[in-house]
C-alpha cells in the first residue's frame, strides 16, 4: 500500500508496546493454578476502604451516562485536599494520556524533550512517535544525574521530565538538589515533576511539586491513583500546574477520556486516606526488609530505593528468569528494555507473595 508510505517514518520505526496477556491465559500457558503479579508495581491491598464502597454502591444504569468531560467532581476535590484552584488540576486516563497531552502541547517539529536514560519509557516513547527529539542521561550509581540533565538542555528543549522518585530504581532528589536544578534551569524548559510514587516516601526532605509551583512557574506535577491509592484498573492520572500551563495543555487534551467509575472511585480515594497510606508503607516496608535479607544472603546485587519495587541482578538471563518464574506462578518485570540487562524488578506486596518469589528465586538458582 503507497498508503504506508507515506506514514511518518520516526512511526514507522517505532517498535510498538506489546502488552502481557490475561493472567487467566498466562496461568493456562505456564500450567499454574495461582499467579502473583510482582510486575506492575499495582497495590497488594487494594483500593482504600472508601473507594471500595462507593465501586460497591455504582448503580448499573449510571454505566448508559457520559463521565464528567472534564472530571469536575474529581477537580473540586484535588484542589480542596491540596489548597490549589480546580482550574489548575487537569485529570486523565491514567498519567500516559496526561504525558501525551503536554508532549502535544508544548512540543512540535524540532524540539526536544530531556530526561534519564533509565527512568519510566513513556516520555521517550511518546516523543519518539511524535517525532520530537529524545534526549538520554545515563544515571549515575542509579539515580538521576541533575548537572548532566541541566547541560543537556539546548534551545530546543521544551520539557524535561524528572521521575521523583525514578522508577525503576528509587533514587529521589531532595529539596536542596531540586531548587538547585530549577534555579540553574530558570524559565528554559517545562519541568514535569512526576511524583507517582511519592506517597511512598515519608521523609521531610522530599520536595513537594505542589509547593514549588508557586516559586516556578515553569513546573507542572504529576501524580496518579494507580500505584498507592489502588485504582490501576481505572487509569486515572492527573496533573498540576499553573492555571495558564494547565489552560494550554487542556487544548490538547481529550475531553471523557476518564470513565465515571474511576472518577468516583479516585474521588473517594482521598477522603481520610491517612490509614490506607500507612498500612501500605508498612506492607512494603516489611517487603523490602524480607528480599532485602533475602538478596543478602544470596550475595545478589540490589537496589532498593524508594516506591513499592525493588530491583536484583540476576546471573541469568532476565527473559530466561522470567519463564522459569512464570513456571512457578510468579510474575515479574523484565528489565532489559528499560535498558537494565540481566535485572528484574519486583513489586512488593504481602507476605505470602514474597515467600513464594522467594522460594521460587531460590529453587531456581540453585538448580543445577
Amino acid at each position: 500500500m503507497k498508503l504506508l508510505e507515506r506514514v511518518p517514518s520516526y512511526v514507522r520505526d517505532f517498535e510498538s508496546y506489546v502488552p502481557s496477556r490475561p493472567d487467566p491465559i498466562l496461568m493456562r500457558q505456564f500450567g499454574v493454578t495461582h499467579l502473583y503479579r510482582l510486575n506492575n508495581n499495582e497495590n497488594a491491598q487494594g483500593p482504600p476502604r472508601l473507594a471500595q464502597e462507593a465501586i460497591a454502591a455504582f448503580a448499573s444504569e449510571r454505566a448508559a451516562i457520559y463521565p464528567s468531560g472534564d472530571a469536575y467532581d474529581l477537580r473540586q476535590a484535588l484542589a480542596a485536599k491540596f489548597g490549589k484552584l480546580p482550574e489548575q488540576f487537569l485529570v486523565g486516563n491514567g498519567s500516559c494520556e496526561v504525558i501525551s497531552s503536554v508532549v502535544r502541547a508544548f512540543c512540535g517539529p524540532g524540539d526536544a524533550i530531556v530526561t534519564a536514560d533509565k527512568t519510566f519509557a513513556v516520555y521517550e516513547w511518546v516523543a519518539r512517535f511524535s517525532g520530537v527529539q529524545t534526549l538520554l542521561v545515563p544515571l549515575v550509581q542509579h539515580a538521576l544525574d541533575p548537572a548532566a540533565m541541566l547541560a543537556a538542555v539546548t534551545d530546543t528543549t521544551k520539557i524535561v521530565f524528572v521521575c521523583n522518585p525514578n522508577n525503576p530504581t528509587g533514587s529521589w532528589w531532595n529539596r536542596a538538589t531540586l531548587d538547585r536544578f530549577l534555579s540553574g534551569l530558570g524559565d528554559r524548559a517545562l519541568v514535569v515533576l512526576d511524583e507517582a510514587y511519592r506517597e511512598y516516601l515519608d521523609d521531610p526532605d522530599f520536595p513537594d511539586g505542589l509547593e514549588l509551583m508557586a516559586r516556578h512557574a515553569n513546573v507542572i506535577v504529576f501524580r496518579t491513583f494507580s500505584k498507592m491509592y489502588g485504582l490501576a484498573g481505572f487509569r486515572v492520572g492527573y496533573l498540576c500546574g499553573s492555571p495558564e500551563v494547565v489552560d494550554l495543555v487542556r487544548r490538547t487534551h481529550i475531553a471523557y477520556s476518564v470513565n465515571i467509575l474511576g472518577q468516583i472511585a479516585a474521588k473517594a480515594a482521598l477522603v481520610e486516606d491517612e490509614g490506607h497510606i500507612a498500612s501500605t508503607r508498612r506492607m512494603v516496608d516489611e517487603a523490602k526488609a524480607y528480599l532485602q535479607d533475602f538478596f543478602e544472603t544470596l550475595g545478589l546485587e540490589y537496589v532498593s530505593g524508594a516506591g513499592n519495587f525493588m530491583m536484583v541482578r540476576t546471573p541469568i538471563s532476565d527473559t530466561l528468569l522470567y519463564r522459569r518464574l512464570m513456571q512457578q506462578g510468579v510474575m515479574v518485570r523484565t528489565m532489559t528494555a528499560f535498558r537494565y540487562p540481566n535485572w528484574i524488578r519486583i513489586s512488593m506486596a504481602k507476605a505470602q507473595a514474597m515467600e513464594a518469589f522467594a522460594k521460587a528465586l531460590r529453587m531456581i538458582l540453585e538448580k543445577p
